[in-house]
């Protein structure tokens, strides 16, 4: 009898491997996945408010227990951002897409679970907004690369992404990867994101990298590691080579001082963290690229004695600015250190009212820093901060590099043809006459959304009689435009008739800051009608009578917690308004948008970050926090530059104000504000103490600086004059210039300057051919031309769009340099980086003429009729290669 019952034995023995096959767990370590469910409680009990939305989806009786875990992974370690604007579903999805993913390729059992975990589940990238590219890019690409090796088809994903998206400079929010497609272009942090995405949509791991900022240059980039085949390899993201490890910023990466990448969830990999918390790891990744060194620091008070818990940032010189590229705190006999590159940096610690500074030198031993200033001395300083020294850098075969520029030429011609579908100026003069409206005001509008330009023509069109539509399409951005839906756009504009604006409003006040939707760096959201729903319409009238109602509302009703919300991202007025826990920033757009929701004037203030509503004939400070400072008198600092300046003072490119608070400088924002074009000027700003910082960059990317330290009082008249250091014994740097920038050659190829110029450098000439002083530098150069060939750096010829009917006239002018090449600088883009990057108007009093060097350093610049132009370059050159 026993034997009959083997075979039923054997098929549940079967039953059950194969059951517990089914039911194997995405979280393996026992204790791993303790602390994930650990973390996961606490979040549900912040999150109880979207409890339904966010967790109901674990409820599912169909979930195995892998896609579970997954979840519960990402639930218990996703910022804010994320808990609050979206749901349990589009989780879900993107948990599938990972495991399909890793199930269709063949690599995808080679990748480690902690490696799959952190670098292809995760759905975030930085702190862009989340849509569905993740499914999408899966479907495109799959069978591009699918028989490929995990090596080719890194490097394929990477075509790919060039043929979608190309560079180009933007502001700061980072658009959602889908959005970025139908854009075709981005900075380098949107493009970085958008081919993280790209990658982890085909189960390769990848993360995005960034250098906080450059210290041998202003600025700061950011690119993207692959895991393939067991190591971690670098690409520039769209920007494809012949292989893996190589890309334009090798060289300026081997003089970094900071490289890192934040790493969601509790993170147990080897590199150095910078930063640890709950919920997520920032790890350096510097020793991939530069020779590092331990920068070590004591710091103490006054007596000597060690000081436990101080703040200390690491910064560098960069932007006019001492920016932090680490935070630490210290140990209690005194001490932290971090891993930095061979430069200076300045370290800066801090505690309660005491704080104290030095410069950290390569050569140099543990830096001491005495915590012996308060805010309030009057002094200035000057010190040289000193980079990394360049590094050779390893070339490809000529043959590769041939290769690949065909292959990137046919994926820029798939991209433009896409971009060849955007409307056109005669068809959108045409909508304008069909509907009344004014031609030039819808083709500016229309052509600055680009591949969003059937919305925003959806929501003229729509809304062609409301006399606020320009105005309010004039306050948003030209990402805005690019990537907003139109009917998002309409939940703003058409409430405006259920807005009751607040008395004693300026009608100049009511589209910029009532009827816009931009605020601060967030993705526009339909918010308005959202929160005219809140409130009836008594308790509405009852808040524009007393916008205290609402401040106290958000300090009562709103938790803050910045470190939660790890990346950045803004969450959405609703979002707030839902989950009740939100940043300090999101915050703050959450306050201004109910504010303007209900009619009554305010902003996020551009340069100060002030928080403000309009009431009585002025701008009104509210403050969150008890601790500070709100509505402090104003006094007036007139800033003058010194005629003994080289160049004309930029703000950001030469000097910048900051003002003091909670122990540190805080940079005040006026990049791009009319306050500042003119020197000099004069500036309305708290009382307090500040810091006026100028610097001038040599040649090899040193900085001389100066500082001076200052207190501003009402009724106390105050000036700052800005004097620009020499570079003792080197070149002035007058200003810098992307030498990524792309230029459309005579010949319809494309090149980036640093092509151009030949690993040398660039002299590059904007010409008007139509007019004589033009002329005359075509007959100056060729008197150089033999010196110029020797050089061996590119000459570009440069002529404006506007003035392309003249450009045939160059071919008359014999004896160029055997490295000159022609351009049609469309839309004048290339002129207008140049002219922001010296800091002058220019009304086309051609030629400009400057010299760029390898790094894209201003080193020369002549605006007009000049004789003998050639030659001065020429000697700049040789200043140049004499002060190596």
């Amino acid at each position: 009898m026993k034997n009959l019952f083997l075979p039923v034995l054997a098929l549940c023995a079967v039953l059950s491997t194969s059951s517990c096959e089914k039911e194997k767990h995405f979280l393996k370590e026992k204790s791993y996945r303790k602390q994930v469910r650990e973390q996961l409680e606490k979040r549900k009990s912040e999150a109880w408010r979207r409890s339904d939305a966010l967790f109901s989806v674990l409820d599912k009786e169909s979930l195995s227990l892998e896609q579970r875990e997954a979840l519960e992974f990402l639930y218990a370690y996703m910022p804010l951002c994320d808990l609050a604007d979206y749901d349990g579903e589009f989780f879900l999805k993107q948990v599938n897409a990972a495991f399909n993913a890793r199930s269709y390729f063949s690599w995808g059992k080679t990748v480690p679970d902690d490696i799959f975990r952190h670098f292809v589940l995760v759905y975030r990238i930085n702190n862009e907004y989340l849509d569905t590219a993740r499914s999408v890019f899966f479907e495109e690409l799959k069978e591009r690369v699918k028989n490929l090796s995990m090596y080719e088809a890194a490097l394929e994903v990477n075509h790919w992404c060039h043929e979608k998206v190309t560079y180009r400079g933007t502001d700061g929010r980072t658009s959602s990867p889908l959005a970025l497609v139908k854009t075709s272009w981005g900075r380098c942090g949107e493009e970085s994101t958008f081919t993280t995405a790209a990658l982890r949509a085909v189960g390769i791991p990848a993360r995005q990298c960034y250098t906080p900022r450059w210290v041998h240059t202003d600025d700061n980039h950011a690119w993207v590691e692959v895991w393939v085949d067991g190591q971690w390899r670098y690409l520039g993201a769209c920007e494809p080579e012949p292989e893996l490890d190589v890309a334009w910023f090798t060289g300026p990466a081997k003089r970094a001082m900071m490289v890192h990448t934040v790493v969601f969830g509790l993170y147990t990999g080897t590199e150095e963290k910078n930063v640890e918390t709950p919920l997520y790891s920032k790890i350096n990744l510097l020793a991939n690229y530069a020779d590092t060194r331990k920068v070590e620091v004591c710091v103490v008070d006054e007596n000597d004695r060690p000081v436990e818990n101080a703040k200390v940032q690491f910064k560098v010189y960069n932007y006019a600015e001492l920016y932090p590229i680490a935070e630490t705190v210290t140990r209690k006999e005194g001490k932290t250190s971090i891993v930095s590159g061979m430069g200076d940096v300045v370290v800066w610690a801090s505690k309660d009212d005491r704080f104290g500074y030095r410069k950290s030198e390569a050569k140099g031993g543990e830096t001491l820093v005495k915590l012996s200033r308060k805010a309030g001395a009057t002094y200035e300083e000057n010190f040289v901060v000193n980079v990394p020294a360049e590094q050779p850098v390893k070339e490809l075969p000529a043959e590769k590099v041939a290769a690949n520029a065909v292959r990137l030429a046919y994926e820029d011609s798939i991209r433009n043809a896409y971009m060849g579908t955007f409307i056109g100026e005669d068809e959108a003069h045409r909508l304008a006459q069909q509907h009344r409206l004014n031609p030039t005001e819808m083709w500016k509008y229309l052509s600055l959304s680009q591949g969003n330009w059937r919305e925003v023509r959806d929501f003229i069109v729509e809304n062609k009689r409301h006399p606020d539509l320009f105005p309010f399409l004039a306050s948003l951005t030209a990402k805005d435009l690019r990537d907003t839906p139109a009917g998002y756009l309409r939940d703003h504009l058409q409430n405006r008739d259920s807005i009751r604006v607040k008395s004693g409003t300026p009608q100049e006040l009511v589209v910029p800051y009532i009827l816009s939707p931009r605020i601060d760096r967030e993705l526009i959201k339909p918010w308005r009608s959202y929160a005219q729903q809140q409130l009836s319409a008594e308790k509405q009238e009852a808040v524009r009578s007393n916008v205290g109602l609402i401040a106290d509302y958000v300090r009562s009703e709103v938790k803050i917690s910045d470190e939660e919300n790890y990346y950045s991202c803004r969450i959405t007025p609703q979002g707030v308004h839902e989950l009740k826990i939100a940043d300090r920033r999101s915050r703050n757009i959450f306050f201004v948008a109910a504010c303007r929701s209900f009619g009554i004037p305010a902003r996020v203030e551009g340069s100060t970050g002030k928080t403000q509503y309009f009431e009585n004939g002025q701008w009104i400070d509210v403050a969150f926090e008890p601790s500070t400072s709100l509505n402090l008198p104003k006094a007036k600092l007139a800033v003058h530059s010194s005629p003994d300046n080289l160049t004309r003072p930029g703000y950001y490119s030469h000097y910048t104000l900051a003002y003091f608070k909670d122990g540190d400088f805080q940079t005040l924002d006026f990049e791009g504000s009319p306050q500042v074009s003119r020197l000099p000027c004069t500036l309305e700003l708290d009382e307090g103490y500040y810091r006026l910082m100028a610097g001038s960059r040599a040649n090899d990317g040193s900085v001389f600086v100066h500082t001076e330290y200052f207190t501003l009082k009402k009724d106390v008249p105050a000036s700052v004059t800005i004097r620009l250091p020499e570079t003792e014994g080197k070149l002035f740097v007058k200003g810098i210039v992307d030498m990524n920038t792309i230029v459309t050659l005579s010949s319809g190829s494309k090149a980036t300057l640093k092509e151009l110029s030949k690993g040398r450098g660039l002299m590059l000439c904007f010409l008007d051919m139509g007019k004589e002083p033009s002329k005359h530098i075509l007959q100056d150069i060729p008197a150089v031309r033999d010196d110029l060939n020797e050089w061996g750096g590119g000459v570009l010829l440069a002529v404006p769009g506007d003035k392309a009917a003249t450009a045939s006239a160059i071919s008359a002018f014999k004896g160029l340099p055997q490295n000159t090449s022609h351009a049609i600088d469309s839309n004048r883009e290339l002129l207008r980086a140049v002219t922001s990057a010296l800091q002058i108007e220019f009304s086309d009093n051609f030629p400009l003429t400057i010299y760029l060097s390898r790094n894209g350093g201003i080193l020369y610049s002549a605006v007009g009729y000049r004789i003998g132009t050639g030659e001065e370059i020429l000697k700049t050159i040789r200043k140049e290669e004499n002060s190596k």
